[in-house]
């Protein structure tokens, strides 16, 4: 069986879960498949660009450019598989072109991401008529989560619920896994003595970021923020903002704005006391995992899959969002900067969970069976 993985984002570029979940499962694919990457960067893929007389386009457009291309190159599989609306339509095309299968994986939903359109303006009309057209007429959908494939169903009410089926995000509990060096900490000036809380993500409405940084003021000890890669001016300035106002305010708040290496994210996130994640929209929420792979406890929204990932009480603490959302937020984040005992035990329990049932080998064979079924 050959398959076409179809995707924006493949190493070195990766910025996002989406990115993170196609890089590892195509590696645990290719021991029970042959698997094609069809990408728009990175290194060992088929890299796609756009169309050079679009460069001044909507980036939507210049996307639908980039999937002609992929569709076009797509002859010979058994099997197309995209990921988030940049590919979904090459998908689409390639299926009708080539006559075979296409199944969509659901990262996240356009209609479930308005703001958005700050980002794209019209083309996130385009890019929302993109998924549409391709998960109606996809052969079957992966949903990340339970929740996602709820969200799935809402959001598209025409789909048959039997084409609709659940692939668990994963994690590679070797690559994330507690260490003990501390070099990193010491370059950023974080004391390591000191418990710490801990975001890791995209600037982005989706991600929190903001409640985040009004609900630290009160938090006590240290604040690390890997924040960066921002929607829209708009939201950077803001960030930006507030950030400066809590430096002004408190001390131990440090921002790191570029993309570490894993390696590095990997040491903060071992020696963080607690890991944030305020997301307002997470179908899964693979970075939780990531935390949990660490040994750290994590406090999070209790939104879309995050439940299915974070046990509540056992795991981390998760924290219902509306009216009162930063300081329900502040007061979950402190009960464990104030407690480290408890939190390195929810880190432990939160690393054997994610060894027990997220492993990417058994998703790699889940997703076979999804491939097979639709041929």
């Amino acid at each position: 069986m050959r398959i076409g993985i179809l995707t924006r984002e493949w190493p070195p570029e990766v910025y996002g879960g989406a990115g993170v979940h196609v890089e590892y499962l195509a590696r645990e694919l290719k021991a029970l498949v042959d698997v094609d990457v069809h990408a728009f960067g990175g290194v060992g893929s088929t890299v796609h660009t756009p169309d050079p007389a679009l460069a001044g386009a909507n980036a939507a457009l210049q996307t639908l450019s980039v999937d002609l291309r992929m569709a076009a190159a797509v002859e010979g599989c058994d099997v197309l598989h995209s990921h988030t609306w940049y590919a979904d339509m090459a998908g689409h095309l390639g299926s009708l072109l080539w006559d075979v299968p296409h199944v969509v994986t659901t990262h996240s939903l356009e209609p479930h991401r308005p703001w958005k359109a700050d980002q794209l303006g019209g083309g996130y009309r385009i890019s929302s008529w993109a998924e549409k057209v391709a998960l109606h007429d996809a052969a079957a959908v992966i949903a990340v989560s339970e929740g996602m494939r709820a969200d799935v169903l809402d959001a598209y009410p025409g789909l048959d619920p039997a084409r609709v089926h659940v692939v668990h995000n994963g994690i590679d509990t070797a690559e994330y896994a507690p260490v003990e060096e501390t070099d990193v900490l010491e370059r950023l000036g974080v004391d390591p003595a000191v418990p710490y809380a801990i975001f890791v993500g995209r600037i982005t409405h989706q991600k929190g970021v903001e409640h985040l940084l009004r609900s630290a003021a009160s938090w006590p000890g240290q604040l690390v923020l890997c924040a960066g890669a921002p929607d829209t001016p708009e939201i950077a300035a803001s960030v930006a903002a507030l950030v400066a106002e809590l430096q002004a305010t408190r001390p131990g708040v440090f921002w790191v704005q570029e993309m570490l290496p894993r390696a590095e994210v990997v040491q903060l996130l071992s020696h963080a006391t607690v890991f944030v994640c305020p997301s307002v929209y997470e179908p899964l929420g693979i970075v939780n995992l990531e935390a949990m792979a660490c040994g750290t406890a994590v406090v999070a929204s209790r939104v879309g899959g995050i439940p299915e990932v974070v046990e509540d009480g056992v795991t981390g603490l998760l924290v219902d969002l509306g009216e009162g959302f930063e300081e329900r937020l502040a007061a979950a984040v402190t009960s464990l900067l104030n407690d480290p005992a408890r939190a390195a035990a929810m880190g432990a329990a939160g690393r054997a969970r994610a060894v027990a049932e997220f492993a990417w080998d058994a998703i790699a064979r889940r997703t076979v069976e999804v491939y097979r079924s639709v041929l």
